[in-house]
């Protein structure tokens, strides 16, 4: 450490002092003339550039979130568009499917109508064959027994008897 303190470097004379500062001097003052101009553009240029930059970023953010908004409110819009057009087709398909029982009723009233009518029409025939059978019965019954005379009611009694097991009821 001792040899260091009594170097010339430790102690610089008059002239190596004069010397550095005038070359300082002149590198500053040809850095200044020539080289701070460029650096100082090139760094207010570069500051330009991150400031521009930014204002882009935040104003593709923005329109970003006004995008995703846009598109949020139109998946909004699709979602109550399709829950409409699902609730307007169950109705249709509840129409129809009352219209088509509503029918299927009618018409099985109209069968059950018309299958009555027949019952009826067929019993009233049926009915009359049975009366025009009983007075053609009755007709030869008494045609027979006004061919025979009968003296007492055992007789007439016998006699209606007989003459009606020869009658085949169909």
């Amino acid at each position: 450490m001792l040899i260091l303190l009594n170097s010339a470097l430790m102690t610089p004379d008059l002239g190596l002092i004069f010397w550095t500062t005038l070359l300082f001097l002149a590198l500053w003052f040809i850095m200044g003339k020539y080289a701070w101009k460029p650096l100082i553009g090139a760094l207010k240029e570069r500051e330009n550039t991150i400031e521009n930059s930014l204002r882009q970023a935040d104003k593709t953010r923005q329109e970003m979130a006004e995008l995703k908004s846009h598109h949020e409110q139109l998946l909004m819009e699709a979602k109550e568009e399709r829950a409409k057009i699902i609730k307007e087709a169950k109705e249709i398909k509840d129409s129809i499917v009352a219209e088509a029982k509503e029918k299927a009723r009618t018409e099985a009233r109209k069968i059950i109508e018309d299958a009555s009518a027949e019952i009826h029409n067929q019993k009233m025939a049926a009915i009359t064959e049975v009366k025009n059978l009983i007075g053609t019965t009755a007709l030869d019954l008494a045609a027979q027994v006004m061919g025979r005379e009968l003296n007492n009611t055992k007789e007439q009694e016998n006699f209606v008897n007989q003459e009606l097991n020869k009658i085949k009821l169909n």
